[in-house]
């Protein structure tokens, strides 16, 4: 079975599906593994890279979906809304395709992309367990996103971040306050309290207490509680308005201390809340920072605008979109293990076997047939329920 890797379309992004490194186990488990020549230029992977670990590098992405039995991309059609589309005449029916898909996203998308035929995997959907860990992509790219937020923030702050002591006196450290402890926001203050930051975080999840402060940061306990806090899943559950204004009452002077605000919080399928109000960012001190890691999904802070960076009453917003790809060389790199995990799992001596009582297959599986299947993206879409399916 051949595994394809065409060079990534979407304007701007620099990542790559795989690296070369992953090429070697693929081949040794029985794929074999074409690469369009460039994919991997913009990540710092090299033609000669892949040729060596034994991929065949195709002269042009038309080739590459014309020898391939499984497609991975980063942002596949779905995720990629501005060129995806010029991949769909290149899919042919029985072909297996991997990667970002968006599929909470458009219904119309998904059906497109389902009347190709092809089998498609979407590893959003990857569901947290222990099993699934090594294939867990959204959380290596929030990893990311949270390294890259501190950096970004640190760049526009017109203050040191760590406490100095100098002849001229004492620099105080900067206070940054994370608003969602998911991934991201544990990697963010991670990441703040290395550069001599204080940190400090709220979650809406108990849970998140602990894992705060094991990385040396203070949480911030509201005197309001969440109904069902997390679903099954471990993600955070939408709440109702009522509970979001009087969070963000309670939050308004903590934001207003703060120097750097990195906003994380996310409800899968959802939109996610707005948590920062014009008034809050009023509050806060000129030259402050907000980071919003959202504003792809609409963005945590009201004034946020997606893809820009602004500034509204001597407050830095920043809403940069796509932010795991400006650290491309390691994101392609945990992305590629990601889905090098992925594919073993699937794969049995090169060959994808879909296991449909197997969770991790049932769960991720998004089109087969010329149908939407995944049966947790139909009942977002009211879409009525398939009868079970077989491998």
């Amino acid at each position: 079975m051949i595994v394809g890797v065409p060079r990534e379309s979407f304007p701007g992004e620099r990542r790559v599906a795989l690296v070369p490194v992953v090429v070697p186990t693929l081949t040794k488990a029985g794929f074999q593994v074409v690469v369009e020549a460039g994919a991997g230029a913009s990540a710092g992977y090299r033609d000669a890279d892949y040729a060596e670990k034994g991929a065949r590098l195709a002269a042009s992405r038309a080739e590459v979906f014309q020898a391939a039995d499984v497609i991975t991309q980063v942002l596949c059609f779905g995720s990629n809304d501005i060129t995806g589309k010029d991949d769909l005449p290149l899919f042919r029916s029985g072909q297996a395709v991997m990667g970002f898909l968006r599929p909470f996203g458009s219904l119309e998308a998904a059906q497109q992309l389902a009347a190709t035929g092809v089998t498609s995997f979407s590893v959003e959907l990857m569901p947290r367990i222990t099993r699934a860990q090594s294939m867990d992509a959204l959380s290596s790219m929030a990893t990311i996103c949270g390294y890259k937020a501190v950096l970004l923030a640190a760049d526009r702050l017109p203050r040191m971040f760590p406490m100095l002591t100098t002849a001229a006196g004492t620099i105080t450290p900067a206070r940054v306050f994370i608003i969602g402890a998911g991934v991201a926001g544990l990697q963010a203050i991670s990441t703040a309290r290395r550069l001599g930051a204080v940190a400090s975080a709220y979650d809406l999840r108990p849970a998140a207490k602990e894992q705060v402060q094991s990385l040396g940061g203070r949480f911030i306990e509201l005197p309001i509680e969440a109904k069902d806090a997390q679903d099954a899943r471990g993600y955070a559950r939408q709440q109702d308005e009522t509970f979001f204004q009087r969070q963000r009452e309670l939050l308004g002077n903590v934001v207003a201390e703060s120097d750097v605000v990195i906003t994380a919080a996310v409800v899968p399928g959802k939109k996610p809340p707005v948590l920062i109000t014009r008034e809050m960012v009023e509050r806060m001190a000129p030259g402050s920072v907000i980071v919003d890691i959202a504003a792809e999904r609409g963005g945590n802070c009201e004034l946020t605008k997606a893809g820009q960076r602004v500034v509204e009453h001597g407050v830095t917003i920043i809403g940069y979109i796509n932010v795991a790809s400006t650290v491309p060389y390691h994101a392609s790199l945990m992305y590629a293990k990601n889905l090098t995990a992925f594919l073993l799992h699937l794969g049995k001596g090169g060959t994808l076997q879909l296991n449909l009582e197997d969770e991790i297959t049932r769960e991720t599986l998004y089109t087969r047939g010329g149908e939407l299947v995944n049966a947790r993206v139909r009942e977002f879409f009211a879409l009525p329920a398939l009868a079970v399916q077989k491998a």
